[in-house]
């Protein structure tokens, strides 16, 4: 079993629900279609599984919140593929090419930034989707030539000021740096999903404690004295302080949800197919973004200016092709 499907597994043993890998095996089935085109579940379900393992973390129980954001996520997603779909159709005369590099290029960078540049889980999420690399490899194309032509369509714009161009790359810099440098320092409870100590101990009255150290915390506790008490790794003894922790030690889920969080602040309890985690970022030295100097980052940040400058002409321009387009959704 893949170390994203233990994952849900154990989310959903927490949840007093069936396991996920007792589950028949669904199909590839349709999502949408667009003017006769077919956008397949296993498309939405790859591009939604990092949101979805990180929701899982943050949200143990699930919830209406958890309901409400997967929603979110999975309707965004789909509205994207099906913008996709329209403007390839309405571009497809055009002949247009896209080089081989480019492609590389654009699947190295979603490895290092959702899969923490591991090439391991990057398959194990294509084989759980069912995914060939040949077919996310034209997933990839496709999406390039969609921002290719989306440029196109807009290359009337005027060229945007210096300060213009200084403003945005300082607004978007930080996520455009190399994570994978990402380093942290932060202090952690670990309570497991049953405790070898106490035979009674189930995954819920496990997690029941640790929302209960949450609250504690939150209420002015010590959490050095907590984590000597109730945390069971190898860090409780030292009041659960672990420091300069590469990003990459980490799996994506958790690395995405801690490194959002800000100093001081107390995050958790989180899952993950082991137990649940409270955590307090002390220390986060993100990896050095681009330099503006170089000059594929300079003219990614001038076409991210002009789209942003143009995006209600863009907005209006796809709606009319989505009025006009015979649009099913399925999903």
């Amino acid at each position: 079993m893949s170390a994203r499907l233990h994952f849900l597994a154990a989310a959903a043993a927490i949840l007093s629900l069936p396991s996920l890998a007792a589950q028949p095996v669904e199909v590839n089935s349709i999502a949408a279609k667009v003017s006769g085109k077919v956008i397949t579940r296993n498309e939405v379900n790859f591009r939604l599984a990092p949101i979805f393992a990180q929701l899982a973390a943050q949200y143990p129980r699930r919830g209406p919140e958890f309901e409400r954001r997967l929603k979110e996520a999975r309707t965004g997603i789909l509205n994207e593929l099906i913008n996709r779909q329209i403007i390839l159709d309405e571009f497809k005369q055009l002949g247009a090419t896209i080089k081989p590099q480019y492609i590389d290029q654009e699947i190295k960078r979603q490895i290092r930034e959702l899969y923490n540049n591991d090439q391991e889980k990057f398959n194990e999420e294509l084989k759980r989707s069912r995914l060939t690399m040949p077919g996310f490899r034209e997933m990839t194309r496709e999406q390039l030539i969609v921002d290719a032509m989306r440029r196109e369509q807009f290359s009337d714009a005027p060229p945007p000021l210096p300060a213009e161009i200084r403003a945005e790359y300082n607004k978007i810099k930080d996520s455009m740096r190399d994570v994978s440098q990402d380093v942290i320092s932060f202090k952690k409870i670990f309570i497991p999903l049953q405790d070898p100590s106490n035979p009674i101990s189930t995954p819920d009255t496990q997690l029941s404690l640790a929302e209960d150290l949450a609250k504690q915390i939150r209420s002015g506790a010590d959490f050095a004295e907590l984590a000597k008490t109730h945390s069971r790794d190898g860090y409780g003894d030292q009041g659960g302080l672990q420091e300069d922790v590469p990003r990459t030690d980490l799996s994506p889920e958790f690395a995405a949800i801690i490194f959002d969080t800000k100093v001081g602040e107390l995050e958790g309890p989180l899952v993950d197919p082991r137990g649940f985690t409270l955590v307090i970022p002390t220390k986060i030295v993100p990896g050095p973004p681009p330099p503006l100097s170089d000059p594929q980052v300079k003219k990614f940040v001038e076409e991210r200016v002009i789209r942003n400058a143009t995006s209600d002409k863009y907005e209006r321009w796809i709606k009319d092709r989505r009025d006009s387009a015979m649009i099913e959704i399925v999903d």
